[in-house]
């Protein structure tokens, strides 16, 4: 008998905070940075996070990193669906 078991990977401090923008924060970032949605670093849908976070293709979700030498900082990644097997 399997039982699956329930893990909340945000809960680790390894794993940064990940949130999905709203789609005028999404509109507001592609124009400051003056790039289309495709020039993002990608997320698959069915990443760990992505699915945690209910994310669906198209999504634009905001990492807030930690570094020693810069600080906090953000970093966006776009959903782009799961691969098929």
């Amino acid at each position: 008998m399997s039982e699956k078991m329930e893990i909340n990977i945000f809960e680790s401090e390894l794993v940064p905070k990940h949130e999905i923008l709203s789609e005028e924060e999404k509109a507001q970032l592609l124009k400051d940075f003056d790039i289309k949605l495709q020039q993002l670093p990608r997320i698959r849908e069915d990443d760990p996070v992505a699915a945690a976070l209910k994310a669906k293709k198209e999504d634009v979700i905001r990492v807030k990193r930690k570094s020693p030498v810069g600080g906090e900082y953000n970093y966006y990644r776009v959903v782009f669906g799961e691969i098929k097997k």
